[in-house]
């Protein structure tokens, strides 16, 4: 019994020396999953276009299609998430294909917008102020600005980290303008009046650069 109870011991003390000396079992665990960035639309943006106007009701009919370009500032928040709102300032210029005897010369604008997103895609709709340079130089009337109205509407799309473009429709009205000619006849002068329409309807290309105020970033 004492061969058995020390051959016992002599195993036990064995095992326990052992297992002391084999490596310990080192735990592994699956890597973390990394969220994929969220876009965000909240924030300042800067910007550049180009496009074309085409006057919606105007008699003279000479300068129904004319090229424009111009900028744009504006912000924007990301709210209740999928909602964006903001507000835009833009100013184009536009060419006058008449010599600038009839049409808008300038055209600028101060709206608020609100859209709707998801992910990189906004789409929105649009409306405010309205400013045009106004020329009138065919003998009766000289270079005045007219005040109006806009509305319209896009689709944004955020293509890389801090870029978006836009293709975008506006519409200008500038209400009824009435332009007044001292016409010399061999009897007695004459005047004569016509009144038309002053609207543009607009069709823009827009590029912007955008820098989020919340983190600092650009997205």
């Amino acid at each position: 019994m004492k061969l058995w109870s020390a051959i016992i011991a002599l195993l036990a003390s064995a095992s326990t020396a052992l297992a002391a000396d084999l490596p310990r079992r080192v735990e592994t665990r699956a890597p973390a999953m990394v969220a994929a960035p969220a876009f965000n639309w909240s924030g300042l943006y800067l910007g550049a276009h180009v496009g074309g106007t085409f006057a919606a009701d105007n008699v003279f009919g000479d300068n129904d299609a004319r090229l424009m370009a111009g900028v744009q500032i504006g912000w924007d928040w990301q709210f209740a998430p999928t909602w964006v709102v903001g507000i835009e300032a833009n100013y184009s210029f536009v060419d006058s294909n008449d010599g600038g005897v009839f049409g808008n010369r300038n055209v600028g604008s101060v709206t608020g917008r609100l859209g709707y997103t998801w992910g990189s895609t906004l789409l929105y709709a649009k409306g405010g102020y309205a400013w045009a340079d106004t020329r009138r130089s065919f003998g009766f009337l000289g270079d005045n600005g007219g005040s109006g109205f806009t509305i319209g509407g896009g689709f944004e799309w955020m293509f890389a980290q801090n870029w978006s473009a836009k293709i975008e429709y506006q519409y200008y009205d500038f209400g009824d303008v009435t332009l007044t000619q001292l016409a010399l006849l061999p009897a007695a002068p004459l005047l004569a009046a016509s009144t038309f329409t002053n609207a543009e309807h607009t069709i823009k290309l827009g590029l912007n650069y955008r820098f989020n105020w919340a983190t600092g970033r650009y997205y």
